[in-house]
């Protein structure tokens, strides 16, 4: 990364955009670090114009206890994504880009106005599984993935290059994981092969709770799109599941509402009409048992989860992948039952 710019220095910061222009040179904004993320530096600005922009700049080694590199050359995917996005998703669910700097590995985009909860803390509260949010999340994944694969003569080859989904997916969460678990190798490795071998759709890379804000009253938001590549979209299905049900391993008191947002999140991802081809439930089925082994054992663990839970998660998985439910309602009955 370059030395010359650290955007969590407000001094600094401040400094570079006034120098590249783009605030005025005696502007006084607000700045603030944002937490939460493992791969990026993010920061608020307040501008006192009343515009906010949040700006992130990539990191090469991200903030986990193990090695794990990636290239914050990454930051030009998430900015092509922010200029694609709003063209197939629905109005106001993508945050508009503002400006990028590949020179810095960083972009802007602006900051989604207040008030705004992020989802992931609402749903770890147990008390805001609010149904209305499960069904606009598959919806907004389903919007995604027919909008793209309609048009994948244009967006195939601009999003073809998958280094960054090997880096922060793949190997991160599927080789690692193997290496962790050798049980469960054999399973993870043809999962690797199969997803390498199959390009329907653009592939958001981390549809999760964690990147999704809800504004009051309003669209939920996506955030956070740099695994962005065309590729198997039953990695997104089985990818936000595995968030749900990792959530209700957690949280023994809520497990059939976490069930049930599963299944409102798969019947608003169906609504949009068809996207893929044959073999997308088993598929989805198959990357949710993937993903929720990989979110113990592999390089990012879920933070919430207590040693237990993750034990109590691994067992499950293992039993299920000796012979995986091969729908989305099946997996949740059968995960459920073994917690």
């Amino acid at each position: 990364m370059s030395a010359t710019l650290d955007i969590e220095d407000p001094a600094a910061l401040v400094a570079y955009l006034s120098l590249t222009g783009r605030i005025a040179h005696d502007e006084e904004p607000t700045v603030r670090t944002l937490a939460g993320g493992v791969s990026n530096k993010t920061v608020l600005v307040e501008r006192p114009t009343g515009e906010s922009w949040v700006l992130k700049q990539a990191l090469p080694k991200l903030r986990v206890k193990v090695d794990w590199f990636s290239d914050p050359a990454r930051i030009r995917r998430e900015a092509l994504a922010l200029r694609w996005l709003p063209e197939l998703a629905p109005k106001g669910s993508i945050t508009p880009l503002v400006f990028e700097d590949p020179d810095h590995f960083l972009l802007a985009m602006q900051a989604v106005p207040q008030p705004h909860e992020n989802w992931k803390t609402m749903l770890l509260t147990g008390r805001k599984l609010f149904p209305r949010h499960a069904q606009q999340f598959g919806a907004l994944l389903g919007r995604i993935h027919r909008s793209a694969s309609k048009r994948r003569h244009e967006l195939a080859p601009l999003f073809d290059d998958r280094t960054f989904f090997e880096t922060l997916r793949i190997e991160p969460y599927y080789a690692f994981t193997a290496e962790q678990v050798p049980a469960a190798g054999p399973f993870l490795h043809a999962l690797i092969e199969e997803t390498r071998a199959t390009r329907e759709t653009l592939v958001h890379g981390d549809y999760s709770p964690k990147n999704v804000l809800v504004p009051k009253g309003g669209r939920i938001v996506l955030l956070d799109h740099e695994v962005i590549h065309w590729g198997d979209g039953a990695f997104d299905l089985g990818f936000a599941m595995a968030h749900f049900l990792s959530k209700a391993n957690h949280l023994p008191n809520h497990r059939g509402a976490f069930g049930a947002a599963v299944m409102r999140f798969w019947s608003g991802y169906m609504r949009q009409g068809p996207a893929l081809g044959s073999g997308l439930r088993q598929r989805a089925v198959r990357h949710a048992l993937a993903c929720l082994l990989a979110r113990v054992a592999g390089r990012s663990p879920l933070e919430y989860l207590t040693a237990d839970e993750r034990a109590r998660q691994v067992d499950a998985v293992l039993d299920l992948m000796q012979s995986p439910p091969k729908i989305h309602a099946d997996l949740v009955l059968k995960f459920l039952d073994r917690l």
